[in-house]
């Protein structure tokens, strides 16, 4: 009988008897005069379980930045758009009567010269997307995806807002209150707004409610500096909320924002649909 304090060995020992008997049943039968010379065979695992899998490798800059805005592109032409667009051009129809009447007051306004002023600056295309590529930088060196994908996001649309404003000013060819340039639709507002869809989409309404209402500043500076009708910064909202949902198509959100038709016009819908 062996004792509680060889147990373990006792069991250890059975152990290694079955797997060497194992082992040799496994060999073809061999004569009591031939001596068994081969050694056990090391255990191999397969392939796939003994190496590690090669980590995934991140999106180039390239990609994130440029490539994308292409693919944003392709996606653009949807019902979203669509509506968004026709929001707009409800918004031009019911403010362009007022734009005269309303820039002249705004630009009569010597209070608000100075307050407004620097909407020019905040809402330039060079400066958010001189903001947007350091911000994108620091989030890839750092290794913080969530930043890198947000500054990439906002990139992209800024991009694709600018080519759209773009491209309708060079077709529309409205000249300016003051007489220079081509004043539909407000670059500055779009690119803002487009701006402010993103940080929406990507973090809730705590950051896009005061990124809504920089955007809103940003417009009523062009209208006040003489720069753009009241029509132009309207159209020029929803033309950026369009650029800025189809870059962030399918992120969470805490609220969805989408355009509603109604009898004799249209207006906005907001849905809740919970944290992400």
């Amino acid at each position: 009988m062996t004792r509680p304090s060889t147990l373990p060995r006792a069991v250890c020992g059975t152990a290694l008897a079955l797997c060497l008997c194992s082992g040799a049943s496994a060999q073809e039968p061999t004569t009591a005069s031939t001596p068994v010379t081969d050694a056990p065979r090391a255990l191999v695992l397969p392939t796939h379980q003994a190496t590690t899998q090669e980590p995934t490798p991140r999106a180039s800059v390239w990609h994130d930045l440029f490539a994308g805005t292409a693919s944003d592109a392709r996606r653009l032409p949807s019902k979203q758009t669509l509506g968004w667009l026709a929001i707009g051009a409800v918004a031009v129809a019911g403010t362009r009567p007022a734009d005269s009447h309303v820039g002249r007051s705004l630009s009569s306004a010597a209070t608000l010269e100075e307050p407004l002023e620097p909407g020019a600056v905040i809402g330039s295309t060079p400066l958010q997307l001189g903001l947007s590529a350091a911000t994108y930088a620091v989030g890839r060196a750092a290794g913080w995806p969530r930043m890198t994908a947000v500054a990439a996001d906002l990139f992209r649309a800024e991009l694709l807002a600018q080519g759209l404003t773009m491209g309708m000013k060079e077709s529309v060819r409205r000249r300016r209150p003051e007489g220079s340039g081509f004043a539909f639709p407000s670059g500055h507002t779009t690119v803002s707004f487009a701006s402010a869809t993103v940080l929406q989409q990507h973090l809730g309404w705590r950051m896009g409610a005061p990124a809504y209402a920089l955007a809103t500043y940003v417009a009523l500076s062009r209208v006040q500096m003489q720069r753009h009708y009241l029509s132009d910064v309207a159209f020029g909202a929803a033309l950026g909320i369009a650029a800025g949902r189809t870059v962030t198509l399918g992120r969470e959100k805490r609220m969805h924002l989408s355009p509603m038709a109604a009898n004799g016009g249209g207006g906005v819908q907001f849905t809740w649909v919970g944290k992400p």
